[in-house]
């Protein structure tokens, strides 16, 4: 006959024993403490990965637990060392997390203690009818202890296991349905990261008050990044924090009116000044992002020319961290980050404008309208023979235009705006391509040109790597170009057209 089915059973509270001993009759329940207490600590990346998929992960000790909803839980062996999804060994855990994004790292949301439990149920002759392993959470701070019931029920006493569950139920103050909630439950405090804050927009807003609230949000964001960036967790903090900033610029140049003129151009300084200190980094970061890419564009005789250069790159990263770290902890940057969120603390602080008063859903008609049609102006001018300039220009243009359109995204219905950004979005990614080709290929000439000798048989390995990847990507650059003119084709439709007339300029006229 076929073994019952272990099933587990996730529970709220600790569930003392003294409550656990009565309330059972004509039953027994013994209970028996298995070990000492460990350690434990919820795991999660940055975006909250995890916890959106409606998953828990534990770490304690060597092995992963994951929490998934309808209380199914799954282990597996895994190093402390051991940070991205990528570098576990595969296993049960490591497919549950397939979802997380490649390059977050999994990091501490949380720590605590873990005691384990063994429960018995008997009769009266003492004869075992049900077994349950119980082990509870018990997190620092302030939030709520979590137990997880494995329970093993015995052939032939399936009444008796129905009973235990009730009973332990019936202890527990709550049963969630959602692992997601476990993570809020034990570490209520916490604070949910988004790098895309919702920033509600009433009709009867205005210019100048939005564009502080988003404004205000974002450098919020790009604040919420910086431990990240100075612990060295992953690279996507970084990109946060500079997509964030550069977010806070788009505001302060799309926005026209909303401040006067002499203080627009304060704070384009200002948030200019916070951005170029990153640069360097984020495009070593690119770089040793790529290497594999790298390496598969060559064959296998170029690639000590490639080893030689990622090695330069890396020494190079490690210096620049240490300066952007020391910069971000530096009482300075404290206090020129404070003054500068303080200015969009104040409704009237940062300086009103012409069109601060504006109503805000003219407003934005008004300013996506007019940059479409801009996007739209240039784009039909592409062509296999136009200057790079032009498509780096188009490029910036659709990526404020995308900007705008989020920014305003609670103004429109969602469905409204979803089909027009799709191939908006297409356009972006292969204007985005193009222009990493470019970037590239100058990067590395100048690299090339600048970087201290090596000695001449390593400088020529490398000068002929470098060659050849700059052959490679000129290709790739005039393959993308034919592509940014069929997206274009797409995105320039007369449903789309349509689409964004009847949103924007109908709306507006």
């Amino acid at each position: 006959m076929k073994q019952p089915q272990r099933s587990v059973l996730i529970l709220s509270g600790e569930l003392p024993d003294e409550d656990l001993g009565t309330g059972i009759e004509p039953l027994h329940l013994e209970v028996h403490s298995v070990g000492d207490h460990t350690s434990f600590e919820v795991l999660d990346t940055h975006v909250g990965s995890v916890r959106r998929a409606d998953q828990l992960l534990l770490r304690s000790g060597k092995q992963l637990t994951m929490l998934l909803g309808a209380g199914q839980v799954m282990s597996q062996d895994a190093s402390p060392k051991h940070r991205f999804v990528n570098e576990l060994a595969d296993g049960p855990v490591k497919s549950a997390l397939q979802h997380a994004p490649r390059l977050r790292s999994l990091l501490s949301a949380g720590s605590g203690t873990i005691s384990h439990r063994d429960l018995s149920v008997t009769d009266d002759d003492d004869k075992t009818l049900a077994r349950a392993r119980l082990t509870t959470l018990f997190p620092e701070g302030d939030g709520q202890a979590i137990t997880i019931t494995d329970l093993q029920p015995l052939r032939g006493y399936g009444k008796a296991m129905d009973q235990l569950r009730a009973h332990l139920e019936a202890a527990a103050d709550s049963a969630p349905n959602r692992s997601a909630d476990l993570a809020a439950m034990l570490f209520p405090d916490q604070v949910r990261y988004d790098a895309k804050p919702d920033v509600a927009i009433a009709m009867d807003d205005t210019a100048g008050h939005t564009a502080n609230r988003i404004i205000a949000a974002y450098l919020q964001v790009a604040r919420q990044n910086e431990a990240g960036i100075i612990a060295d967790h992953d690279t996507e903090f970084l990109h946060d924090y500079r997509v964030a900033l550069r977010k806070v610029r788009s505001v302060l140049s799309l926005f026209k009116g909303a401040y006067s003129e002499e203080r627009t151009a304060e704070f384009k300084r200002i948030a200019s000044e916070l951005m170029a200190p990153t640069g360097r980094l984020r495009d070593l970061d690119v770089y040793l992002l790529a290497q594999d890419d790298y390496f598969a564009m060559l064959p296998e005789t170029l690639h000590e020319g490639l080893g030689l250069m990622f090695g330069m790159f890396r020494k190079e990263r490690r210096k620049t961290h240490r300066r952007l770290s020391a910069r971000l902890v530096s009482g300075e940057y404290d206090s020129t980050m404070r003054a500068f969120m303080a200015a969009f603390a104040d409704s009237d602080g940062a300086g009103r404008g012409p069109e601060a008063g504006t109503g805000i859903d003219d407003f934005g008609s008004r300013l996506i309208w007019k940059r479409y049609r801009k996007v739209c102006r240039l784009a039909r001018t592409i062509t296999a023979d136009t200057p790079d300039e032009q498509v780096h220009e188009l490029r910036i243009l659709c990526k404020k235009l995308r900007y705008l359109m989020e920014f305003f995204a609670p103004l429109y219905p969602a469905a409204a705006v979803k089909p027009i950004l799709k191939p908006l979005k297409r356009l972006q990614d292969n204007l985005g391509l193009f222009n990493d080709y470019s970037v590239q290929q100058t990067f590395l000439q100048d690299f090339l040109d600048r970087h201290e000798p090596l000695g001449h048989k390593r400088d020529l390995a490398l000068a002929q790597s470098i060659g050849a990847l700059i052959a490679v990507l000129h290709e790739r650059q005039k393959e993308e170009r034919a592509r940014i003119m069929t997206s274009f084709l797409k995105f320039d439709g007369a449903e789309i057209r349509s689409r964004f007339g009847a949103l924007f300029h109908d709306k507006e006229t």
